[in-house]
C-alpha cells in the first residue's frame, strides 16, 4: 500500500545525521505563512479563514476583511460597515453554508449577560471600597 516500513539498526542510529535543514523561503507560495504574509498582504489561502474567502460570499468576505485589515480609522474597521453589511446579507441567503446562531440561544445569552451585569457592577464597587 501507501506505507513503507524501514528497519533501522543500532549502528544507523549512532551515525550522525547527514540531513541538511533548508531555511524557509518566504517567497514559497506553498509554504504555510499564516494569515498575514511577510509583505503585509492577506493570505487568502490560510486554513485559519475556514474557507470563507471562497464560496458564494467569498468576494464580500474579502472586501470586508481587506477593508478592516487596512483600516486606519481611530476605531479600526469603522469605515467598513457597508462591506460587512453586504457580507452579512450575502450569508443570510445561504443559511446551510453560513449557519446563524439560533434565536433562542441569542435570547438566553443576552438574558444571562443582563443577569451578570448587576452582579459584576456590585462586585467592582466592593473591590473599590476595600482598597
Amino acid at each position: 500500500g501507501k506505507d513503507r516500513i524501514i528497519f533501522v539498526t543500532k549502528e544507523d542510529h549512532e551515525t550522525p545525521s547527514s540531513a541538511e535543514l533548508v531555511a524557509d523561503d518566504p517567497d514559497d507560495p506553498y509554504e504555510e505563512q499564516g494569515l498575514i504574509l511577510p509583505n503585509g498582504d492577506i493570505n487568502w489561502n490560510c486554513p485559519c479563514l475556514g474557507g470563507m474567502a471562497s464560496g458564494p460570499c467569498g468576494e464580500q468576505f474579502k472586501s470586508a476583511f481587506s477593508c478592516f485589515h487596512y483600516s486606519t480609522e481611530e476605531i479600526k474597521g469603522s469605515d467598513c460597515v457597508d462591506q460587512f453589511r453586504a457580507m452579512q446579507e450575502c450569508m443570510q441567503k445561504y443559511p446551510d453554508l453560513y449557519p446563524q446562531e439560533d434565536e433562542n440561544e441569542e435570547k438566553e445569552k443576552s438574558s444571562k449577560d443582563l443577569e451578570a451585569t448587576p452582579m459584576e457592577a456590585s462586585a467592582a464597587k466592593e473591590e473599590k471600597g476595600s482598597s
